[in-house]
């Protein structure tokens, strides 16, 4: 996993679904900071938060870790 390309695709999904930072945090009852670290690539997700995100970003766990989409929109 590139810490880089999953904060940037977590940050492109959560844009896409006009959330912010501290929703996305809410729904995944986590901190904001946490999802800021994610998304400039200081830190990733914990494995126990892997389905909740996927599931709330509408993108799936391959595409989460890899850090793109399998479709090739990217």
């Amino acid at each position: 996993m590139d810490a880089k390309k999953t904060g940037n695709i977590i940050c492109k999904y959560r844009k896409k679904k006009n959330l912010t930072q501290e929703e996305l945090a809410k729904r995944l009852f986590i901190t904001s900071k946490a999802v800021s670290k994610w998304e400039r690539g200081l830190s990733l997700p914990d494995i126990s938060v892997l389905i909740p995100l996927s599931e709330v970003l509408d993108l799936s766990i391959y595409d989460l870790l890899k850090g793109e989409e399998s479709n090739g929109e990217e």
